[in-house]
């Protein structure tokens, strides 16, 4: 009788979870809410690329090298990128697969591309201080100075490698 209960419980949570979280995406504008799909789907090709290839693999098809960008002034960048921050963090809040900081860091790459914005990903390491030798590892991408994915937490991390998509020519950008 009392596990009926527990069951009959979650499911009601996990339904009115879900009847709030399609309250609050049909609140969104169209242009979030394609936003949010592109980085839902993205965050699952992302994963499946992280568990099936090699990092060098990854980058390799994604066009993705190893160098720095210069600081875009933000009033220089031709679209809103924090919504693409946004739209990112929502869908990996709401993933059913693990989202975590390498594969936002490699959508929001490819969704920053595609709209043909530089960006660049990181790769840190810190110490763990309460297990001494071992380390922590963290990706991050920043666009301009704004820093639109894995910002929580930063500053703790050393940066080793810095990554970069070789932009093709964009008449959007008017380059």
């Amino acid at each position: 009788m009392c596990s009926r209960f527990w069951l009959n419980w979650s499911v009601k949570v996990w339904c009115v979870s879900l009847i709030d979280d399609l309250r609050k995406f049909s609140a969104r504008s169209w242009s979030e809410r394609g936003l949010f799909l592109e980085a839902f789907i993205l965050l699952g090709v992302m994963r499946a690329a992280i568990l099936l290839f090699p990092f060098r693999k990854i980058a390799k098809i994604l066009g993705i090298t190893q160098s720095e960008t210069s600081s875009i002034p933000e009033k220089d960048i031709p679209i809103d990128t924090t919504a693409i921050g946004w739209a990112i963090q929502a869908a990996a809040a709401r993933t059913h697969w693990e989202s975590a900081c390498l594969a936002q860091a490699l959508t929001g790459m490819v969704m920053l591309s595609r709209r043909g914005v530089a960006s660049a990903l990181y790769l840190g390491v810190a110490r763990v201080e309460s297990t001494p030798g071992t380390m922590d590892a963290h990706a991050w991408l920043r666009c301009g100075d704004a820093i639109l994915t894995g910002a929580g937490g930063v500053e703790r991390f050393s940066a080793i490698s810095a990554f970069v998509r070789q932009q093709p020519h964009n008449d959007r950008t008017g380059s």
